[in-house]
């Protein structure tokens, strides 16, 4: 072999490192489901985990991304521009298909940008370049991590750490899909579509609950405490480093009928709807838990719908809102450090209450769930 040719295999294999497949990750059911529907509904609003340290949240995040199927993307365009769709091109895009230019379309995995923790508004959010715009008359934006993100995902580990003005800007550009950098009276805007995940430990301070309540849902994970589990993922994980590539074949089928749902449940979403009775249910059970605002009404709106296309359904049933309500509901309760009671326990009271359910799970009698 040549050198290279051998410096080109190196490059192509440093440039896709394999990934740990999804459909292998063991546990952790609440942060699968989470991540899955925000795939299938960005404007959910995103997903905050919250857990321990070590219980492979970027594992997780990494792997969604990579069974994504790629996307159709403007070529050379640093904000990953739609061929079609307006809402998510950039204006020099949509410009050059109203006066009919040609544009070129290329293919391109599904993008996930991890924000470091000392990352600059300026990183974030891209800069303007003022000389060159002042001399040259030209707006000279350098992109930063929001341009690279949009139409993928945005991961922030620790967002519990970092400065709350930027999770502003991240929670603005997420519920927006845009954003829009200002500097001497000069303004750029781009499109910034992305699912937002957060993930941080509690032990180390809590997000403020402004802040905590602009995320769509909240994934609670724990260390896996069975031994045989434990061992299993142990091993899983040796089995994935030593040899790769037999790994991924293992898992290949799943990984493709896992694909194929997403794809479809993001087919099927505007066509899923929710019934007038269930949507009032909703809207009490955020009434009676207090909840401010509308945020929880309309999360738990759309994560229902999105579990019903997710589950192959254009309706959704009592169940799919049980599944849920207490993720999208449990981190906008207000405190009361009086109580001890576990928010996602109370979320799911209420909910039982007011949908007329029996609180503690009953036995099954003919496949059907008792009602009281």
């Amino acid at each position: 072999m040549s050198s290279s040719t051998s410096t080109s295999v190196a490059n192509s294999s440093f440039a896709r490192r394999p990934v740990f497949p999804f459909t292998a990750i063991v546990g952790q059911e609440e942060m699968k489901l989470a991540l899955m529907l925000n795939v299938i509904d960005p404007k959910i609003g995103g997903v905050m985990i919250m857990g321990d340290r070590g219980t492979g949240k970027s594992t997780t995040i990494r792997a969604l991304a990579d069974l994504l199927p790629e996307i159709e993307v403007v070529a050379d365009d640093p904000f990953s521009s739609h061929p079609t769709d307006p809402d998510l091109m950039s204006d020099e895009i949509k410009q050059k298909l109203e006066q009919g230019e040609p544009i070129a379309v290329a293919r391109k995995k599904v993008q996930m940008v991890d924000l470091p923790l000392g990352a600059t508004e300026d990183r974030v959010c891209g800069t303007i370049d003022i000389e060159k715009a002042l001399s040259e008359g030209v707006k000279a934006f350098e992109p930063g991590l929001l341009a690279k993100a949009n139409r993928g995902i945005l991961y922030v580990d620790e967002v519990n750490l970092l400065d709350d003005h930027l999770v502003d800007v991240l929670l603005d550009s997420a519920a927006s899909g845009w954003n829009t950098v200002e500097r001497e009276g000069i303004s750029i805007r781009h499109p910034a579509r992305f699912v937002l995940v957060g993930s941080g430990n509690p032990e180390e301070g809590e997000l403020r609950p402004q802040l905590l309540d602009r995320f769509g849902m909240h994934a609670e994970i724990r260390t896996v405490k069975e031994p045989a589990l434990r061992v299993q993922i142990v091993e899983q994980r040796t089995e994935f480093d030593q040899d790769p590539k037999t790994f991924l074949e293992k898992y290949q089928t799943q990984q493709d009928a896992l694909q194929e749902k997403l794809v479809g449940a993001q087919e099927r979403l505007s066509l899923v709807k929710i019934d007038y009775d269930l949507r009032v249910n909703i809207s009490q059970v955020c009434a009676e838990l207090d909840v401010d605002g509308l945020r929880g009404d309309i999360v738990t709106n759309r994560a229902s719908k999105a579990i019903a296309a997710l589950e192959g359904r254009t309706e959704v049933t009592v169940d799919d809102i049980r599944r849920v309500i207490g993720l999208c509901l449990r981190h906008r309760l207000r405190k009361d450090p009086l109580e001890s009671i576990d928010s996602g326990y109370k979320v799911d009271k209420i909910f039982s209450q007011v949908f007329g359910l029996a609180e503690a799970e009953e036995p099954m009698q003919n496949g059907a769930s008792v009602r009281r």
